[in-house]
């Protein structure tokens, strides 16, 4: 009984290690999709309303 509560505690704490040493990646700067990248998702003919500097301020 003993060795498999060795066993088990040993699997938890290499899988919880495995698990949060992951990091993700996200397109952009602050997880933003470029301009152009969103005209093409969105099907727009321009990419102006999609840049930061154009957006108006609500």
């Amino acid at each position: 009984m003993f060795k498999k509560t060795i066993k088990l505690v040993a699997l938890v704490t290499i899988s919880v290690s495995l698990l949060t040493g992951c990091t993700t990646y996200t397109a952009g700067r602050s997880g933003n999709v470029p301009p152009g990248k969103a005209k093409k998702i969105t099907g727009s003919k321009s990419a102006k309303p999609h840049a930061p500097g154009q957006r108006k301020k609500r």
